[in-house]
């Protein structure tokens, strides 16, 4: 379907009191734009893998709604500007222009796939389902994926950190679990390079078909991947699933929030010897992270960077 997109030019610090305002007038579900940056805690919370380069902030934000293409686009305009009027009396909005304008169906699922090319992570090409592999790269080793809406395509820090350390320990006989495996990547990398058997456990429900088709298109045998949705931090049952003392190495690359409560989970299910591959570390949380991997009994073999991000690599 067609939508009426209302576009609003104002600044950031109105940003808030603004979708606050039009929600109370049932117009909801804002895109924002503008060139703040990211702190720390927001690129933790946000933990996606494409962030594009962002120009230095002027203070401008756009906000974007999408109503329906009936809607009364001059009565739309007039509330929208009652509002706005009412939050200039105690505050600056900057511009406040607002356009109306219809648009052509959205695809929403699709869209971020614009965003998506193949790239490279070391010796490896990683490239979705709609480009071509050049000629030059058909020697390299070559992972085929796309995200869809489970998270992973390995352009983050974390997922890259990860993929170097699993190199590093992965032998044919490696049993493996994956907490969290999002889109597959790391399982279907490690099975690549030689893993025995994956087991994968995730929160999101749609990570089964994306790490279906995910397998599908790297030619992955499906015995060689078991995933079960769960908390293995809190629920009995997917632990019990998991195993116990099974594994050669565990890899989680999360958040240092979740991982500080996984890791002492983690050691039940880990081999005497066995290794346990963390991610998803923002700098100011290392300590905090090799604290608790130290707590749970643990051995730190090494602590490696990337930009902001670290990952954690200990033995039990």
């Amino acid at each position: 379907m067609k939508w009426t997109k209302i576009r609003i030019k104002t600044v950031t610090e109105a940003e808030d009191i603004i979708i606050s305002e039009l929600y109370d007038i049932g117009i909801e579900g804002a895109q924002i734009e503008d060139k703040v940056p990211l702190t720390a805690l927001e690129k933790e919370q946000m933990f996606v893998d494409i962030l594009p380069d962002m120009p230095d902030d002027d203070g401008v934000a756009f906000l974007s709604f999408y109503v329906d293409e009936d809607a009364d686009k001059e009565e739309l305009l007039k509330n929208v500007n009652e509002v706005l009027d009412g939050i200039r009396d105690f505050m600056d909005i900057g511009e406040g222009k607002v356009e109306i304008t219809e648009t052509e169906d959205i695809d929403w699922v699709n869209n971020w796939k614009q965003y998506f090319h193949q790239f490279y992570i070391d010796d490896i090409l990683v490239t979705p389902s709609w480009e071509d592999v050049k000629p030059e790269d058909k020697d390299r080793m070559i992972l085929h994926m796309d995200p869809s809406t489970a998270f992973g395509t390995g352009m983050h820090e974390t997922t890259q950190l990860c993929i170097r350390q699993l190199k590093k320990f992965i032998t044919p006989e490696t049993e493996m679990l994956d907490v969290g495996t999002g889109s597959g990547i790391l399982a279907i990398l490690s099975l690549m390079f030689g893993v025995k058997h994956v087991f994968g456990t995730d929160l999101d429900p749609c990570c089964v078909e994306a790490v279906k088709e995910n397998m599908e298109r790297n030619g992955i045998a499906p015995e060689k991947f078991q995933m079960i949705i769960g908390n293995i931090i809190t629920e009995k049952e997917v632990q019990d699933k998991v195993g116990y003392e099974k594994y050669d190495i565990v890899v989680a690359n999360i958040l240092a929030e979740v991982l500080v409560p996984l890791t002492p989970i983690v050691v039940n299910h880990l081999k005497k010897g066995g290794i346990y591959i963390t991610s998803g570390i923002i700098d100011d949380k290392e300590e905090t992270v090799v604290n608790a991997v130290k707590a749970a009994g643990l051995e730190v073999l090494e602590v490696t960077h990337q930009g902001e991000w670290v990952s954690v690599t200990a033995r039990k």
